[in-house]
């Protein structure tokens, strides 16, 4: 399990390793440990987080969570995953945005774990939010939905080990929604994902990434 991840724009690389990303998949970074205050826009809502050092993403919202919120709806509830939490957007945007909602968040990423804990404490939602590694979860959890910018980076094997970790424990007619870059492989994950068993349509495509939408039948 990872955090949220690295994409082919300059201007989503690392900024404290410039050209690296392997600290992000790591469980303890190497980096020095800095906060910084991040306002993300999510679905109509402004949110004030913080992010951190050796977590994708320091400082800002990178490009793909930024079009899978201006391309998709909240949902409308039900159990969620967050599937590579990062400092924890994408699930704290469901938990404010959508109250009926109990969101579970994972990543191997122990700061990233600590940050989006934090920024659910400070959004009043640590009672319907939770942000772990992925041992911690129950392995027997299933979700009405997963959300994710997945770590494509990690490599393809790794990153098709995850998600057949993850996305059967979709509820029966479950989806999970997904941002991928077109120039890493969204087209050929779509069709792959088809071919586990989970058809997978294209919601919207924007400043090259994909959203894709995986059913369960």
């Amino acid at each position: 399990m990872t955090d949220a991840h690295p994409d082919a724009h300059p201007e989503d690389q690392p900024e404290d390793l410039p050209g690296q990303d392997e600290h992000y998949f790591s469980a303890d970074p190497t980096v020095p440990f800095k906060r910084a205050a991040v306002t993300a826009e999510v679905w109509g809502r402004s949110l004030s987080l913080v992010s951190g050092s050796g977590v994708f993403a320091r400082g800002r919202v990178d490009i793909g969570t930024a079009v899978l919120f201006r391309e998709t709806e909240p949902p409308a509830g039900g159990r969620v995953l967050d599937l590579g939490c990062g400092y924890g957007v994408i699930g704290l945007a469901v938990a404010v945005c959508a109250p009926g909602s109990t969101v579970t968040a994972v990543d191997v990423n122990e700061r990233a774990v600590l940050l989006a804990n934090d920024n659910a404490a400070a959004l009043g939602v640590a009672d319907r939010y939770r942000a772990a590694v992925p041992d911690a979860v129950d392995p027997h959890a299933t979700y009405d939905e997963i959300w994710s910018n997945p770590p494509i980076r990690i490599g393809k094997q790794a990153l098709h080990e995850l998600l057949l970790t993850w996305l059967p424990r979709l509820a029966p007619h479950g989806r999970a929604v997904m941002v991928v870059g077109k120039n890493l492989g969204a087209d050929s994950l779509q069709r792959w994902l088809g071919d586990q068993g989970f058809p997978t349509t294209r919601l919207a495509s924007a400043k090259g990434f994909r959203v894709l939408e995986s059913r369960r039948g």
